[in-house]
């Protein structure tokens, strides 16, 4: 399992008190509200590397479905969520254009997983993701950015749609409200620990 400790001394508290911190990715297409949702639940004022969209972009970029969309994200974006005392989760949102894929290497070194964001009108634009957190083991819930318009479809649906791996969660969210961005990463956190313990028992069995 992927993670820091640091370790704090409190003046009126002779025990060492140890945080632990997991670095989680949020990945999808482009659109898919990977930068609202790490903005929406943020603790912190997150860092974003965002650039308008160019015509030059457009030769490129498949913007189908997202018109109104006027920037992109060209490196990572960068959030903090603090989930109960002593845990911390810090958010690397990934660009999602094919052409800034090199950066997703970097990003995915010690991630304890990831969350992959998935838009019903544009379900194809997923799959590069999940392909990539499949062939790298890197455990990852799939949530559905459940945008005002778009067809509703169950979690069921979703996976089989996806043909994502059984027990792979599914989870119906609104990137842009603060709680049901945390309930995804809760989600994560404790299906990537679920995955991470099976697998250290099975190297000891």
């Amino acid at each position: 399992m992927a993670y820091e400790r640091s370790e704090r001394t409190g003046a009126d508290d002779d025990a060492d008190t140890t945080d632990l911190a997991l670095k989680i990715l949020v990945a999808g297409g482009f659109g898919v509200g990977k930068t609202t949702l790490v903005g929406a639940v943020s603790e912190i004022r997150p860092l974003r590397t965002e650039e308008r969209l160019s015509r030059a972009g457009e030769l490129v970029d498949d913007t189908g479905g997202v018109d109104r969309k006027t920037t992109t994200t060209v490196a990572m974006d960068f959030g903090r969520i603090t989930i109960r005392s002593g845990l911390s989760l810090y958010l690397f949102g990934t660009p999602g254009q094919d052409r800034f894929w090199f950066v997703w290497d970097e990003l995915a070194q010690g991630a304890l997983g990831a969350v992959v964001l998935a838009d019903t009108r544009r379900l194809e634009d997923c799959f590069p993701a999940v392909d990539y957190f499949e062939h790298r083991r890197i455990p990852f819930v799939v949530a559905v950015n459940c945008f005002t318009g778009a067809r509703a479809y169950g979690a069921h649906d979703v996976a089989r749609a996806l043909d994502l791996d059984r027990g792979t969660p599914v989870v119906l969210c609104d990137a842009r409200d603060r709680d049901s961005g945390k309930e995804v990463l809760i989600r994560l956190v404790e299906y990537a620990g679920r995955v991470h313990t099976a697998r250290l028992l099975d190297t000891v069995g």
